[in-house]
């Protein structure tokens, strides 16, 4: 039993890190794949050391099967859309914590609960590193759009979501462009900061926005 309950321990606390970013994958998911696998090498030493002297079986068969099997989970965490590939950490992480599990039931408890913290320092922490890492580049936005009940509201949604650092913006109501009068278009013209690898999202949610006339993103 204390085997069992330390993978739904662990499982849990790498889940739960998942879910709090709102990973497909959560804590339930990986408490029971790190639960399962260690189920599954306790069951295969159990008919190891059962029936060894009848028939000719290998331990590791079915933790083996295991390893094959969770790529087809860790598979329904990938979203491709046609700028990014979203979901690779959390089947990354499935995968390890699998491998976590099988440990666990083959008895190997202290070594599965230090590889458990440095998975976790990783997938908490290091993130922090890749915004380090990434450059942030000065960019001009361009947004014409039709007056709409909650349309700045919905962009400044957006740039908190991607951390756009705004230097400059300039609301413009009523004009076509800032030359031109007596027209119910918004003109809104943005001075940010943005890092390079949000750039590309950013751009599809911006453009996306119900009531968009025109739109231009580009470097200073």
């Amino acid at each position: 039993m204390f085997t069992i309950f330390l993978a739904c321990v662990i499982g849990s606390t790498i889940g739960w890190e998942r879910e709090s970013r709102n990973r497909p994958a959560g804590l339930r998911t990986y408490a029971l794949v790190c639960m399962g696998s260690a189920l599954v090498m306790i069951t295969s030493f159990s008919i190891f050391e059962e029936y060894h002297t009848v028939v000719n079986s290998d331990p590791a068969r079915l933790g083996a099967q295991v390893i094959s099997g969770i790529g087809f989970l860790g598979a329904g965490t990938i979203i491709r859309d046609k700028f990014s590939v979203k979901g690779l950490t959390t089947a990354a992480s499935l995968w390890v914590v699998a491998c976590i599990g099988l440990a666990i039931g083959s008895g190997m408890y202290l070594t599965s609960m230090i590889i458990s913290i440095v998975v976790y320092y990783i997938l908490h922490n290091l993130r922090c590193m890749e915004d380090i890492k990434a450059e942030k580049m000065n960019y001009e936005i361009l947004i014409r759009l039709k007056e709409e009940n909650g349309q700045i509201k919905a962009i400044h949604k957006i740039m908190d979501k991607y951390e756009i650092v705004v230097r400059d913006i300039n609301i413009v109501y009523g004009q076509t462009s800032f030359l031109e009068e007596d027209n119910e278009d918004i003109n809104i013209v943005i001075h940010a900061m943005i890092l390079d690898h949000f750039i590309d999202k950013m751009i599809v949610e911006l453009s996306g926005l119900s009531g968009i006339v025109s739109f231009s993103c580009g470097e200073e």
